[in-house]
């Protein structure tokens, strides 16, 4: 399977930043960890590792302190989704955000399964079955359920997907509170997310694709929103 070609470093420096944007792990202001214990999560060397943490020092997203370690910039910037700012966005209904969802997220499913790598992939199935597990519990599921999303865009590879993720966020934001409200939504949701992360774990194109078409137009469906 072809994967955009990228160099170690760079690979590491995209994982870094996810694992602040998506994961969370590590919050504007905060320390990352030594280089040694990094290093050893990240399974690169050291010098992969510095290479790394100088791109994205250079991007403007990570601050090397000389004598005191590497710091997550507090930066209003970077501290918005994908450092989106400067996207203006309008405050469209819910109609306008899943025919959003259903315009672009198909194709990135689409591209998240040629394109992921392996760490990408094994980010987003953590996530989906995070997703299963909380919908099962009946426990609030909207941040989870955004990462899911997150990172599915983010293994597109492609910039302008990435770009998109606000509009992605205000539909979740909006959608998840009012599916959870209806039991045939929920379990509808339940075999949609099983059904694409196993198009996504088997690398299957088309099959994503597909799956989350479904998916969205079964939600706007349910929601009333879907012109048949």
């Amino acid at each position: 399977m072809k994967q955009v070609s990228k160099s170690l470093a760079e690979s590491v420096a995209d994982d870094i930043l996810s694992m602040i944007t998506i994961d969370k792990a590590y919050q504007p202001g905060g320390k990352l960890p030594n280089e040694n214990e990094l290093s050893a999560r990240l399974q690169v060397s050291r010098t992969t590792l510095r290479e790394a943490i100088r791109i994205l020092a250079a991007h403007g997203v990570l601050e090397i302190r000389r004598g005191k370690g590497t710091y997550v910039k507090e930066n209003r910037e970077f501290s918005e989704e994908f450092s989106l700012h400067t996207l203006s966005l309008p405050k469209p209904d819910l109609k306008d955000l899943y025919e959003m969802r259903l315009i672009f997220e198909p194709r990135a499913a689409y591209y998240a399964a040629k394109r992921a790598t392996e760490k990408e992939l094994e980010r987003i199935l953590h996530y989906g079955a995070l997703v299963e597990s909380l919908i099962l519990q009946k426990d609030d599921r909207t941040e989870v359920e955004q990462a899911f999303h997150k990172s599915i865009a983010r293994a597109t590879h492609n910039e302008f997907m990435n770009r998109l993720m606000p509009i992605l966020i205000k539909a979740i934001d909006k959608g998840v509170p009012l599916s959870d409200e209806d039991g045939e939504m929920v379990e509808n949701t339940l075999q949609d997310h099983r059904m694409i992360m196993s198009f996504l774990k088997s690398r299957d194109p088309q099959g994503a694709e597909t799956a989350m078409k479904l998916h969205i137009l079964r939600a706007m469906r349910g929601f009333g929103i879907l012109e048949e």
